[in-house]
C-alpha cells in the first residue's frame, strides 16, 4: 500500500475490508467481544477448532482412549504431521520439520549440531537479539568451549564472513519488525563456511516465508504467536534434509531413537530431522496447535503477508500524525507484522488502552507494539484503535497511577 492509497477515513477501511480475500479468516477466531486484540505477535488468540480439538484430546482421547490413544488417536505421530502443516508455511519439504520442545532448546540443539560444520567454533549474537537468544548462545559457547562473540545490532553477518562461525539470528526483529534478507544472509555463510541457526518466532504466519528457496539450512520457531497454537505451545526444528543425516543433537532423548520400543541401551538417531526429538510430546498443546493451523487453509500466503503490510502502513501513518515515532522500517518489504512507536511513557500509555479493550503490548524501554495478524485484524480495528490513541495522548488519559504500577508480564 502506497501513501497515496493509505484509507483516510474509517468508511475507506471499510472498504478495503469488505475487498479483503482473506475477510473469511477471523470467524475461525474465538475473540472476545469489546476488545481489538493487537498482541497477536506475542500471544496468539484461540480459534474454535483449536478449543474443539483439546476437549476431544482431553476428554476422548485422554479420558477414554487411556494410553491406547497413542495408537488409536495417532498421537505417536503428531510431531511430524503438525510439522508437515508447517512445513507449507515456511517453504520447505514436510518431511524436514518436526514440532518439539521450545524454542530455546531448539536454538541450542541446532546451534550445538552446526559447530561442527563450521569453519571455526564461534558463536556469534547480536546485542539486539531476542534475550533468550543471547542466553543460549552464550550457554553453548560456555559449555562447549567455543568462542563467544556479541556485536552490535546489524553486525552478524560481518562476523559471521570474518570467522565462518556459527550466527544465531532472527529473521524478524522482535523490537523494530525488521527483516533480514535470508537469501543473501545465507549466501555469506555458505562462501565464509559458516552456519545460520534462524529463529522464526516473530516470521511463522505472517510472512511468506520460502526457506528452502533461499537456501536456508537450520531454523526453529514458536507457534503461540502469529500460529495461534496457545500459550506455551511447542516449538519446531526445520532441518534441509541433504544436511540433517550430518548432524547430531546434543540430547540424545528417546524419541529422537531410531526405535524407541526397542529399548535399546544403546542410542541410534532416526533418520532426517526427526533425530531432533527428545522427550515425550505434550500431546494436548500439539493437538491445540494441530487445530489453530487449520486457520491458514485456503489463504495464500502472500495475501497474509501484502495485508500485514498493508496494516502496519496504516499504524505508522496515523502514530506519526500524532508526532510518535515509528522504530519499525517504513519501507513496508523491511517490516514485519508488527509495528513499533516510540513514547517516555508508553507502559502506562499500552496499560490504559488495554483498560479501553485495546491491547498491544509493550518492550522496554518505551516501545509500544501493534501486532497486525491478518487473518483476523480488519482495517477497522486498526483506525479504530488508533482513534483512541489519539484520545490518549490528547487527554493524558494515561496518566494515572494504576496505569504506571508495573505487572509481572510487559
Amino acid at each position: 500500500m502506497t501513501q497515496g492509497r493509505l484509507p483516510r477515513s474509517r468508511s475507506d477501511c471499510e472498504a478495503l475490508d469488505r475487498a479483503d480475500p482473506l475477510a473469511g479468516a477471523r470467524a475461525q477466531f474465538a475473540l472476545p467481544a469489546g476488545v481489538i486484540y493487537l498482541d497477536g505477535h506475542s500471544l496468539g488468540p484461540a480459534t474454535h477448532g483449536a478449543l474443539a480439538r483439546v476437549e476431544q484430546a482431553a476428554r476422548a482421547e485422554w479420558a477414554d482412549g487411556l494410553i491406547r490413544s497413542w495408537n488409536t488417536a495417532g498421537w505417536i505421530d503428531l510431531p511430524r504431521s503438525v510439522g508437515a502443516k508447517l512445513a507449507r508455511l515456511i517453504g520447505v519439504a514436510a518431511e524436514d520439520v518436526i514440532v518439539a520442545d521450545s524454542v530455546s532448546v531448539n536454538l541450542f540443539k541446532l546451534a550445538a549440531a552446526a559447530l561442527p560444520l563450521a569453519k571455526s567454533r564461534t558463536v556469534i549474537v547480536e546485542a539486539s537479539e531476542f534475550p533468550t537468544d543471547q542466553y543460549v548462545a552464550d550457554g553453548l559457547a560456555r559449555i562447549s568451549g567455543a568462542e563467544m562473540m556479541r556485536v552490535e545490532a546489524d553486525q552478524g553477518l560481518a562476523a559471521l564472513e570474518r570467522t565462518g562461525g556459527v550466527l544465531i539470528r532472527s529473521i524478524v526483529n522482535y523490537r523494530t519488525s525488521d527483516i533480514l534478507d535470508v537469501a543473501a544472509a545465507e549466501r555469506v555463510a555458505r562462501a565464509s563456511g559458516g552456519v545460520i541457526v534462524w529463529d522464526l518466532s516473530h516470521a511463522t504466519g505472517v510472512l511468506d516465508l520460502k526457506l528452502a528457496m533461499d537456501g536456508t539450512r537450520l531454523a526453529t520457531g514458536c507457534t503461540y504467536k502469529f500460529l495461534n497454537g496457545g500459550p506455551g505451545a511447542p516449538a519446531f526444528v526445520y532441518a534441509a534434509g541433504e544436511l540433517a543425516a550430518r548432524l547430531q543433537s546434543p540430547i540424545s532423548g528417546w524419541f529422537g531413537h531410531a526405535d524407541p520400543f526397542a529399548f535399546d541401551a544403546g542410542y541410534a538417531p532416526r533418520e532426517g530431522v526427526s533425530r531432533f526429538a527428545a522427550g515425550t510430546p505434550g500431546v494436548l498443546s500439539l493437538s491445540a496447535l494441530d487445530a489453530a493451523l487449520d486457520a491458514f487453509d485456503g489463504f495464500a500466503l502472500s495475501d497474509v503477508a501484502a495485508k500485514a503490510r498493508s496494516l502496519g502502513d496504516l499504524v505508522i501513518a496515523r502514530a506519526e500524525a500524532m508526532g510518535l515515532e515509528a522504530i519499525s522500517p517504513k519501507d513496508a518489504g523491511r517490516r514485519g507484522g508488527h509495528v513499533s512507536v516510540r513514547h517516555a511513557q508508553g507502559y502506562a500509555v499500552v496499560q490504559a488502552l488495554i483498560a479501553r479493550g485495546i491491547i498491544p503490548d509493550f518492550r522496554a524501554p518505551d516501545a509500544m507494539r501493534f501486532g497486525l495478524a491478518p487473518l483476523y485484524i480488519r482495517y477497522v480495528d486498526v483506525w479504530d484503535a488508533m482513534d483512541q490513541l489519539a484520545d490518549m495522548l490528547e487527554t493524558r488519559a494515561w496518566d494515572t497511577p494504576a496505569f504506571h504500577a508495573r505487572a509481572a508480564v510487559t
